[in-house]
């Protein structure tokens, strides 16, 4: 299987998803201890989205964001640029409407969403302002988003114990449980490489978004960035 490389190219990304669809939720909660699960309810709780509204759930894979939403009757669109992980979601749940999508190149009109959400998305692609600006495109005016992502921890004996982790802990971690650890030395590095919280706000509002706010989660490994559609 192609690791992807820091260059993000959409082709060795979709193909390493598309190779872990398969355990890709268990390994997750593995290697983060099940906090995914808690960082996905607050990316849902920040969102608020209500009943008969459409939203666009980005970087879905197999549709875990997507159910709670689904099942709170709100009209959710599930989008991934893995056709692997699309598939897999698609058996266990094959009435939400998933859609293979580039975040760069989204399928969809403009304006045609309340709202827009990413979880451990947007770091994958290689130009985070193009993305942002195709999320602001296909949101209503006044639509909004929620950016949930790994970001940096703010206290810094933690941030040093996270990194040796993330450096020399998650790929053995991921070899045990996981026959695709590569495309977790991808995850540790692409983590190590990302924006913190103050500069993935400010690319949030060079894209064009207003009423930018991030919150951190866990001390700062996840943050969740929030922001409307003028």
């Amino acid at each position: 299987m192609p690791r992807a490389a820091l260059d993000k190219d959409p082709r060795d990304v979709a193909a390493m998803f598309d190779a872990v669809a398969h355990r890709y939720d268990i390994t997750n909660d593995v290697i983060s201890l099940g906090q995914d699960r808690a960082w996905r309810r607050a990316t849902l709780s920040a969102l608020d989205a209500q009943r008969g509204e459409t939203v666009l759930d980005l970087a879905a894979g197999t549709g875990t964001s997507s159910e709670p939403l689904a099942d709170a009757g709100v009209h959710v669109v599930p989008c991934d640029l893995s056709t692997g992980m699309l598939r897999v979601g698609r058996r266990r749940r094959p009435d939400l409407p998933f859609v293979a999508g580039d975040a760069l190149h989204l399928p969809f009109a403009d304006a045609s969403f309340d709202a827009v959400t990413m979880s451990f998305g947007l770091r994958n692609v290689s130009d985070v302002d193009a993305a942002l600006r195709e999320l602001l495109r296909v949101t209503r005016p006044g639509g909004r988003m929620v950016v949930c992502e790994f970001s940096r921890p703010t206290f810094a004996p933690f941030r040093t114990v996270y990194t040796n982790y993330l450096m020399r802990a998650l790929p053995p971690v991921a070899r045990a449980v996981s026959k695709e650890p590569d495309a977790y030395v991808y995850l540790a590095e692409s983590i190590r490489e990302w924006p913190d919280q103050r500069e993935l706000g400010l690319l949030v509002r060079g894209a064009g978004w207003d009423q930018v706010a991030f919150r951190n989660l866990t001390g700062g490994v996840v943050a969740l960035h929030r922001a409307r559609r003028p």
